[in-house]
């Protein structure tokens, strides 16, 4: 099986992950004001799902900040977040602060060894190396569920909806992702998923702040993907976009429920990485290609 294959199919597996998925106990009030959750990569996106759905009771923090300004974790309980328990700048938060929880697919790793407490992430994949799809979902479901009651009901169906709308996308250019306060960590996450599987030029943003940053990077032609639901703001947004020649995608959740909304945005960020690899007939996931870039990412993180 090739890795866009496997990525395929493990982004398919997470309807079946959903409907079994047990929540962790929700922590209370005073306990969300004193908790910390970091994280890298698809972890990191977790730890401020964290942070937003908590409404900002809780932190999310980059490791190596925590390790460089350590009076930051004072009084606070740590949550370590990582797939494969391995991360280096992780390792050494977690013999530093020595009582942290560990939120790893492995229990036997490094970080789960070096923390008080480890919460399991248990979820089937293909068993073959490719992009994180539903590793994600596994910390982003655990850490929603930590900070706040799970709401999401339809998953079929949010999941039909975001693989239709992403059908009909076509990406040119340079892309950029807007999303605000819920939907930006997942912006983030989408700019990753097009990052590893495509290799796209691709870039995240808050919606506010792409008008007075990322903007003047824009080109004709380049596309602009909004992650959040239509409103009088985000609409004159892509209407200005538009007239000066910008491919605006603005999808539909078709739902209120803002953590149904932030799902069908992460299915969405999935679907368009691989459909866009599967235009170009890539058999392969970009990194797992890219080999050198690989080592020198591996390098750093391990």
């Amino acid at each position: 099986m090739s890795t866009v294959s496997a990525l395929e199919k493990e982004i398919k597996m997470q309807i079946s992950f959903l409907q079994n998925f047990i929540p962790q106990k929700q922590m209370s009030i005073s306990k969300q004001n004193k908790t910390i959750f970091c994280g890298t990569g698809d972890s990191f996106v977790a730890a401020q799902i964290a942070e937003v759905f908590s409404d900002f009771r809780s932190k999310a923090f980059d490791p190596l900040d925590l390790l460089k300004n350590r009076r930051l974790i004072k009084d606070s309980q740590l949550y370590l977040i990582s797939i494969s328990g391995n991360t280096i700048s992780n390792v050494k938060l977690a013999k530093t602060i020595k009582n942290g929880i560990a939120i790893t697919a492995n229990p036997q790793s490094r970080l789960a060894k070096n923390c008080k407490k480890t919460i399991i992430l248990n979820y089937k994949n293909s068993g073959i190396f490719t992009a994180g799809s539903i590793s994600f979902l596994a910390s982003f479901m655990t850490c929603l569920s930590l900070v706040s009651k799970i709401t999401i009901r339809n998953f079929s169906t949010i999941y039909k909806n975001a693989e239709l709308q992403s059908k009909k996308i076509s990406l040119r250019g340079k892309v950029f992702l807007l999303g605000s306060l819920h939907s930006f960590p997942i912006a983030m996450f989408g700019a990753a998923k097009l990052y590893e599987v495509t290799g796209l030029d691709a870039h995240y943003e808050k919606i506010e702040q792409f008008s007075h940053m990322g903007l003047f990077s824009a080109k004709k032609g380049d596309t602009v993907i909004i992650f959040e639901s239509k409103n009088k703001h985000n609409l004159k947004l892509g209407n200005i976009l538009k007239r000066y020649g910008l491919n605006v995608i603005h999808l539909d959740p078709k739902t209120t429920n803002i953590q149904e909304v932030i799902l069908f945005f992460i299915f969405v960020s999935e679907f368009l990485a691989l459909y866009h690899a599967k235009k170009k007939n890539q058999k392969d996931v970009y990194f797992v290609k890219a080999k050198k870039l690989r080592h020198a990412s591996s390098s750093m993180i391990y």
